[in-house]
């Protein structure tokens, strides 16, 4: 029987897109570069899977939690070079047994990128699914995406590229003896908030005290919650795509969030 190394957890998929695993050990070793928030390690890259540090689980206590925001607020604040800038020539998004590939474009502003390099595709995928009037709530929605809406936070100035995890999702967070890790990123440059909206959407342990840690290294304005749909639409979206019509109504209710918090905002 061949020894079998303890300290590594394995992943891999025969089949899997080529560059698939390239691109998350190099999204993970672009977070730990950072040096803000921990990160699993990459041992080993293949072209069907990757070697990662084995991690033992724990639960998450509250001063966990406040530490990861804090930590989080301060890999955001680390940066990148552009709106959908990646550290891989491909960026995917999904379970490992079905990515979609995402475009790998540049852009100064958040409302190009998020608009149409990230919504305006997954619309056109999940138009079945969503029906003539559900499609026609998630256009209206990207319509004042992409005029700028949400290129701040709160309607106030523009958000420079924060360094993200990209798809922060309550799983994609392990919980250990030492404090919380990050695993399986689809790391990129974008707004900060989509991070937080995406621990948000399926309600991540301790999520307040997480939020609360946020604020203390980077403060938010005090209705930036209202800004939350516009940054899970993608998410929402891709699980529309991936999983089916469970998802349609709340895709749906948060495309009218978006449009209804635009108008307040324009309003001013």
């Amino acid at each position: 029987m061949d020894d079998v190394d303890s300290s590594l957890f394995t992943k891999s998929r025969p089949g899997a897109p080529t560059g698939f695993f390239a691109a998350e050990a190099a999204g993970l070793r672009w977070l730990a570069a950072a040096r803000r928030v921990p990160v699993v390690e990459v041992r080993a890259v293949r072209e069907d899977g990757l070697d990662l540090e084995r991690l033992e689980e724990t639960g998450a206590s509250a001063r966990a939690a406040r530490r990861l925001g804090t930590d989080l607020a301060r890999l955001h604040d680390a940066g990148a070079e552009a709106f959908g800038w990646t550290p891989a020539e491909g960026a995917w998004f999904g379970p490992l047994d079905a990515p979609f590939a995402v475009p790998v474009r540049h852009h100064d502003a958040f409302a190009p990128f998020w608009a149409e390099d990230r919504l305006a595709p997954l619309a056109r995928r999940a138009a079945p699914r969503l029906g003539t009037e559900g499609s026609a709530e998630v256009e209206a929605a990207i319509a004042v995406i992409r005029d700028g809406a949400f290129d701040g936070i709160s309607g106030q100035g523009r958000e420079r590229p924060a360094r993200l995890h990209g798809d922060l999702w309550s799983g994609n967070v392990l919980w250990t003896e030492g404090g919380a890790v990050l695993i399986d990123p689809a790391a990129h440059g974008g707004h900060r908030l989509e991070d937080l909206a995406m621990l948000s959407l399926f309600r991540a342990p301790r999520l307040e005290e997480i939020l609360a840690g946020y604020e203390e290294a980077h403060p938010l304005p005090a209705d930036w919650r209202e800004d939350v749909p516009a940054h899970q639409l993608f998410g929402l979206l891709a699980h529309v795509v991936l999983f089916g019509g469970s998802y349609t109504a709340p895709a749906r209710a948060a495309a009218r969030a978006v449009t209804a918090r635009a108008e307040r905002l324009a309003r001013g």
